[in-house]
């Protein structure tokens, strides 16, 4: 189930009696920021995500898209390399032009060996258009194997090293979605990293909790944090609105910058609007949504929504 497709602007423009009315419009570049955890660095406290620019048609139009969302006001631009073939990073590098400075741009390697880790890298470099990234992440942590790979003699994580030394990345971070205890033994093995990414949504209380297990570590250990599934593939869009899943998520301790896989201008209006009259959930607010989550989403039974996470 695509995130949003039926939604973008629409949402946005609905009344309290369910009248329609027209959005109010985006003023582009107020966007509130954050400092990234111990980054240091301000950045936009949602991201644009770049593992939906395969919705559009091809690059040229995927880079139109960037582009637009940069004029918006995004400056946190997530991508990997993985995405669409390749053709997401290509999409970045052309829709960024001239503006690279002005951005936070991320991009990630699947590859566990030092030396697959580095080939990806000159050609992530090369497909963005840069001479360095401001975050570079190990993708899709799933397991202790994983782990043993990444940390071990010629694994990853030696790249990663001589990456950050040499000026071809600010910061380092690792992502996953998979197996929040995974994630929590990977905080802890290695002490340096800059960054996390992973889910946190509404839902995710109720299964293998990132937000229990993996988040708590993360705001430990001052990391900048990034949550992804904010709206669960758009499964919690049959209980909730665009809206109070966007703010259960930046209402989470910890939580920094939300990426959002928004295909369509519209879709990132909608989140932008929210953000920009953002205010924190209460206790009440929270507990509120996190029982409609799983109530009446008509579809949880602990993965059968959440079909990423391991089996337990």
């Amino acid at each position: 189930m695509e995130r949003r497709i039926f939604v973008g602007g629409a949402v946005a423009g609905m009344s309290i009696g369910g009248a329609s009315a027209a959005p109010q419009k985006v003023k582009a570049g107020d966007l509130p920021t954050t400092t990234f955890g111990k980054t240091g660095v301000k950045v936009s406290v949602i991201a644009q995500g770049g593992a939906r620019m395969d919705l559009h048609p091809d690059v040229q139009a995927a880079a139109a898209h960037v582009r637009r969302m940069y004029e918006l006001g995004i400056t946190y631009f997530d991508c990997a390399r993985s995405y669409w073939n390749g053709r997401s990073e290509e999409a970045y590098g052309i829709g960024l032009q001239g503006v690279r400075k002005n951005v936070f741009l991320t991009t990630k390697t699947t590859k566990r060996t030092a030396k697959d880790a580095d080939q990806e890298l000159e050609t992530s470099l090369r497909l963005l258009q840069t001479d360095h990234l401001d975050l570079w992440q190990m993708h899709s942590v799933e397991n202790q194997g994983d782990i043993d790979k990444i940390l071990g003699p010629g694994g990853a994580m030696e790249a990663f090293e001589r990456a950050k030394k040499a000026g071809k990345c600010r910061f380092i971070g690792f992502t996953g979605h998979f197996d929040p205890e995974a994630h929590a033994a990977l905080l802890k093995a290695y002490k340096n990293w800059d960054t996390v990414l992973m889910p946190v949504h509404a839902a995710d209380h109720a299964y293998l909790s990132f937000e229990k297990t993996a988040l708590p570590v993360a705001r430990e250990y001052g990391l900048g944090v990034q949550a992804i599934k904010v709206f669960c593939k758009a499964f919690l869009l049959r209980s909730l609105s665009p809206t109070e899943c966007l703010r259960y998520v930046l209402s989470q301790p910890g939580v920094h910058v939300a990426v959002c896989g928004a295909g369509t201008q519209g879709q990132m209006e909608d989140n932008i609007r929210t953000v920009q009259s953002f205010k924190k959930m209460t206790d009440a607010e929270i507990a509120d949504v996190r029982k409609r989550a799983i109530v009446g989403s008509g579809v949880y039974t602990g993965p059968t929504m959440e079909y990423w996470k391991k089996k337990a």
